[in-house]
């Protein structure tokens, strides 16, 4: 998530979800939108009701595919190449916001030259959408504005995440629908919280509101707040801790409500790496893959069991209060993290959630703003500055937060992981309807686990044919870093050449699988590409 922080604004929506209603023309690209958010969906149905044209990306298809104007499934990891494609057609047909360009943005020249290097004919060879296809969809969405763009994990989990937001940033840009309403550049976040992570620092380079750790002013802040002399360097990634922690370097790890047992790349080699370690601690509401490795497991508390704040994907931070007490043993997490850390030397004597946030405003000038009393009527868009703001709707109005918009020239890269004779599919993951993350929640609930109970492989029926595989029998996936036995599910979503396999399912884990390689910027493995063979198990 850092790099998609640096790569446009904070790595937040730019505008809010009921602008969807209104959008003349709606992108989506990499995202499974009515599976994995349903109530951004809802919204864009209510477009598509009044007259929105809606344009479909994805190299497996989608519902939304279903209602889409044009629905098209490029190749595995070839976004920047069709974003420059589309772009470049734009140019040449004189259909971007010229004076919006001029005003509002910087770098066009070089941007400009680069997309000569993307003709339709060579678009099409790379993406596998044909040059008329590129051309519609090029005219459709430069021409109907305002146009929103959505998108999601299928955009940043790749090698090129940080080029591929970047390359919808340029899109956004050049037809002038950012700082708009019902325009924008819209990232959908994966849970619930998420955007409230990271707006909290929950990275390894930034305070609290994306004040870099770095800057001398923010860290000087932080450190008189806090009593400390404050690290000036960033700290680590999650892929950076496994590689350090097999190094020595790191020798105690605390999770909190995480389970890269489930989610993370590499699975072998990520719990090869956890039995490096001299103490493990997990912090979580259920006894998931991930804590049974542990030393100790501290037993924290569900939304439901505690008071506090969620900042939600259109950065709007919404009050959440407690309808239950705590089940069992169970502590909510701020209780166990203030006791943990006053126990080994730094004393913290928070009296409330409210108290904490108290603090976090005071820090945080995208945040100063909000109140619990605020709350109370309603949730509250950052930025929000002063206690009279109303909070913001939509982001960059008037002029960008770094003055003028930046574009950036970017080439086409292929993903990390190319097919080849002996790994001659192409493999990705992603999220299926009934289950949420790594099924610590929803497959312990008999009614969602009875609608998913287990993993399966979505196959082509040509390549099942050719391989003389049937609906439902068990196969054997494997790639350069593991195999998994999983059943056959023959369907027209995937292209030939491809699988897809959602990773809910431990027992079939699909990050047993896929690449440990990620974007260099942000640090994001390449969830979404790898290469694979599916082989017929021995009668």
């Amino acid at each position: 998530m850092v790099g998609l922080a640096a790569a446009f604004g904070s790595g937040a929506m730019t505008n809010s979800i009921p602008e969807l209603a209104d959008a003349k023309c709606i992108f989506i690209i990499g995202s499974n939108t009515t599976e994995n958010h349903p109530i951004a969906a809802k919204w864009i149905f209510r477009g598509k009701e009044k007259g929105a044209k809606l344009i479909v990306v994805d190299p497996r298809q989608t519902q939304m595919a279903f209602l889409a104007d044009i629905a098209v499934q490029h190749r595995l990891g070839s976004d920047v190449a069709l974003i420059n494609g589309l772009m470049h057609i734009i140019l040449k047909e004189g259909w971007h916001d010229k004076t919006y360009v001029d005003e509002r943005t910087e770098g066009f020249e070089a941007l400009a030259a680069k997309l000569e290097d993307y003709p339709p004919d060579k678009v099409a060879q790379i993406t596998g959408v044909d040059a008329a296809t590129l051309r519609q969809m090029a005219e459709m969405f430069a021409k109907t504005k305002p146009a929103s763009i959505i998108y999601c994990m299928g955009i940043t989990q790749h090698t090129t995440g940080v080029d591929n937001v970047k390359s919808l940033a340029n899109l956004a840009m050049l037809t002038g629908n950012v700082g708009v309403a019902s325009g924008g550049v819209n990232p959908l976040r994966g849970q619930n919280n998420v955007q409230g992570a990271c707006d909290m620092g929950g990275l390894p380079n930034v305070f609290t509101g994306y004040q870099p750790v770095a800057d001398e002013a923010a860290n000087a802040k932080f450190s008189k707040a806090w009593g400390k002399d404050l690290p000036k360097k960033p700290g680590l990634t999650i892929l950076d801790m496994f590689h350090a922690i097999e190094e020595g370097k790191i020798k105690a790890l605390y999770v909190i409500g995480e389970n890269p047992l489930v989610t993370d790349p590499d699975l072998r080699h990520v719990e090869a790496a956890l039995k490096h370690l001299d103490i493990f601690i997990v912090q979580d509401i259920f006894l998931t893959q991930t804590a049974k490795m542990a030393d100790v497991v501290l037993a924290g508390t569900s939304f439901a069991e505690k008071d506090g704040t969620f900042s939600n994907t259109e950065r709007r931070v919404e009050s959440v209060r407690r309808a239950i007490p705590p089940v069992g043993d169970s502590r909510p997490d701020w209780e166990i993290v203030q006791d943990l850390s006053t126990r080994v030397g730094y004393p913290m004597k928070y009296a409330s959630p409210e108290a904490i946030f108290e603090e976090i405003r005071q820090l945080t000038p995208s945040y100063a703003g909000i109140t619990y009393k605020r709350l109370e009527a309603a949730g509250l868009q950052w930025p929000c500055p002063t206690e009279e703001h109303p909070g913001t709707v939509f982001l960059h109005k008037d002029r960008f937060s770094r003055g003028k918009g930046a574009f950036t020239a970017i080439d086409y890269k292929p993903p990390a992981e190319v097919t080849d004779a002996e790994y001659p599919m192409f493999m990705t993951t992603g999220r299926a309807f009934m289950h949420y993350h790594s099924g610590t929640m929803t497959r312990v609930s008999p009614t969602l686990n009875h609608e998913g109970p287990e993993g399966y492989v979505e196959i082509s029926p040509a390549d099942a044919k050719e391989m003389a595989i049937k609906n439902g029998e068990r196969v054997k996936v494997s790639s350069r870093r593991g195999e998994i036995q999983i059943k056959a599910r023959i369907s027209g979503k995937v292209n030939r050449g491809v699988v897809f396999i959602p990773f809910h399912f431990a027992e079939t884990a699909a990050n047993v699988l896929t690449n440990s390689a990620y974007d260099p910027v942000a640090k994001i493995p390449e969830y979404k590409v790898c290469a694979v063979k599916v082989e017929k198990l021995a009668a």
